[in-house]
């Protein structure tokens, strides 16, 4: 059994497989044709911090494809408070089909799929966001420029090394694509990071720079991509970074100008207007920002569907009926509690 953690854990082939199966959810899901997949299957959902596109995403991919899912936010489990991550990983494994987590801690993602004895995907961590990152390819992948291959595509993600921004580096690397970042030194990608990328692009043929000319960043981009400036428990931290980053790194018209008229703006959003892009960025036509959140919901789709799926028992019709036939004797043939009596 296997767990969606990180993308690292999977090959290009593998990532590339999950993009073609959300393809085809999507374009059956369009038609209102998609095909109930996880009828009778559960997904409990852990959140330690509020989420839209993830929390929706996911809710809604498992009703559309027959199933349920489950809604645990902070303060309703005890997880890590009154009951250990491995008790709550363990129990909730015996009454669902799959977990999805998004936990401050990614390694509380990490004990949990330790611990469970069903699929864990990650829905976000401090570390990385690899549910976002593979919908943001998907999503590049429908808005190739004329003439390009996915490999050919360059990425410039302007701003901090966020939980995206490493994401994005590593799945850019494992997908042979070409990737800037481009931040004041110190917010720049750990080194740790970078050699990951750089193991990856020796197998893909991928590239990626770390910079810290803004208007050098975009000259070449295919696509260009922000996020927030700081994380949650960086509050403490905004003036700082906002003096670091604002105007030169912020995403504006000025900016984009500088970079080819075929570019595109991508944000994961939850995005703060005005700052680290500006509305007339956000709302003008080279933004897709509002097909990578629709994208969220189809990516879901595909992840919940190569994770359950194959878990998932396909019993015969005529096992179906001789239990349906035991249960039914035995509704008919006892006095439930409820029931005062034999019907």
């Amino acid at each position: 059994m296997r767990h969606f953690l990180d993308t690292q854990d999977f090959t290009k082939a593998e990532l590339q497989t999950l993009m073609e199966l959300t393809a085809l959810l999507k374009a059956a899901d369009k038609e209102r044709a998609l095909p109930r997949l996880l009828v009778g299957a559960s997904l409990g959902m852990i959140f330690e911090e509020p989420s839209t596109r993830t929390r929706i995403s996911f809710e809604v991919a498992m009703t559309k494809l027959g199933g349920h899912a489950l809604y645990l936010k902070p303060g309703e489990i005890h997880l890590g408070v009154r009951e250990s991550i491995q008790d709550t990983s363990r129990v909730i494994s015996r009454m669902v089909d799959a977990i999805e987590a998004r936990t401050l801690k990614h390694a509380t993602v990490l004990e949990l799929a330790a611990n469970a004895t069903v699929p864990v995907l990650n829905g976000l961590t401090d570390y990385n966001h690899p549910t976002q990152v593979l919908c943001d390819i998907f999503t590049i992948q429908e808005r190739l420029p004329e003439g390009k291959r996915l490999e050919d595509v360059r990425l410039t993600f302007m701003g901090d090394a966020t939980n995206v921004c490493s994401s994005l580096l590593l799945i850019c690397s494992k997908m042979g694509m070409h990737f800037t970042q481009c931040a004041p030194k110190r917010y720049q990608l750990s080194p740790a990071l970078q050699d990951m990328a750089t193991f990856n692009c020796l197998v893909s043929g991928g590239t990626f720079k770390v910079i810290d000319d803004p208007a050098k960043g975009v000259s070449d981009a295919d696509f260009v991509y922000t996020d927030l400036w700081w994380w949650v428990g960086q509050e403490a931290e905004i003036p700082d970074r906002t003096a670091a980053f604002m105007p030169r790194y912020q995403v504006n018209d000025d900016l984009l100008a500088r970079a080819p008229p075929h570019t595109k703006f991508m944000h994961c959003l939850p995005a703060s207007r005005g700052v680290e892009v500006t509305d007339a960025v956000m709302d003008g036509p080279r933004s897709i920002i509002y097909d990578q959140a629709e994208n969220r919901l189809h990516t879901e789709k595909a992840i919940l569907v190569g994770f359950i799926d194959p878990h998932l028992k396909r019993p015969s019709q005529a096992l179906k009926d001789s239990h349906s036939q035991k249960i039914g004797r035995f509704l008919v043939e006892t006095a439930l509690p409820g029931a005062g009596g034999p019907r």
